[in-house]
């Protein structure tokens, strides 16, 4: 039978138990431009569209969502529907072939801040991120931070960000056997959406300025903790298990 993982009021679980689930982009590591281009070129190849989007805001969307946004104003949803799965896998295919060790980088302190929070008995790590899971596994590997998130919600789980944080508690609960809920709960990211998407499930979120974001404009959704960067590895584990 699975633990109470009941939190005291609005304080962290009796337990000390907690699914800490991570975002990619802008979070944990930067890919440079080889998700953007890749995404341009499978929207040319499949839709004929040929846009730029370099003012256009990725950050904290799904993979499904970005192609939405980019091309059905333009060719009708009919057609984008039609041609989304073939896209998707243009997609994929375009960033595995751009996506070599040399461009993708670790945030600072990720390394540390990963090999240190592995270790503690009571969290349970997983994913939570708009990337279809082929793509973000892709991103992860070239750093080797696959072996840390055995499992995760992603924008190939449904194309709605909102819905993420329930599926991931979910398969948290599925594959550890405890209950997660409330503040036993942590996101991390580094955009609104991140802090944002799990608000109805009374998550703990801790925002990172280390994306696209400025931390005035992550302040304002009023995260339980806010941090500049992971540099200080001590400062960001208490924000996050704090």
């Amino acid at each position: 039978m699975a633990e109470s993982q009941e939190p005291a009021a609005d304080g962290p679980p009796r337990n000390g138990r907690r699914l800490v689930l991570f975002d990619i982009d802008g979070t944990l590591l930067s890919a440079g431009r080889a998700a953007r281009e890749s995404v341009l070129c499978a929207l040319e190849r499949v839709y004929g569209w040929a846009g730029e989007a370099d003012t256009h805001d990725f950050s904290g969307k799904t993979d499904p969502q970005i192609l939405r946004e980019l091309v059905e104003d333009s060719i009708g949803t009919e057609r984008f529907e039609k041609g989304l799965t073939r896209a998707l896998e243009t997609y994929l295919s375009e960033l595995e072939r751009r996506l070599s060790c040399e461009a993708v980088r670790a945030k600072p302190g990720v390394p540390e801040l990963l090999s240190r929070i592995s270790q503690e008995e009571r969290v349970t790590l997983a994913l939570l991120t708009g990337n279809l899971e082929r793509g973000a596994r892709l991103k992860l590997e070239p750093l080797g931070f696959n072996r840390y998130f055995p499992f995760g919600a992603f924008g190939s789980d449904s194309a709605d960000r909102y819905r993420l944080p329930g599926i991931a508690v979910m398969r948290a609960r599925e594959r550890s056997g405890w209950s997660f809920s409330g503040k036993s709960i942590v996101i991390v990211g580094d955009s609104v959406h991140d802090v944002a998407c799990g608000r109805a499930l009374g998550v703990r979120s801790v925002a990172v300025a280390t994306g696209p974001t400025p931390g005035q404009r992550l302040l304002a959704e009023r995260p339980d903790a806010a941090l500049e960067s992971f540099r200080d590895v001590d400062a960001a584990l208490e924000a996050i298990l704090g």
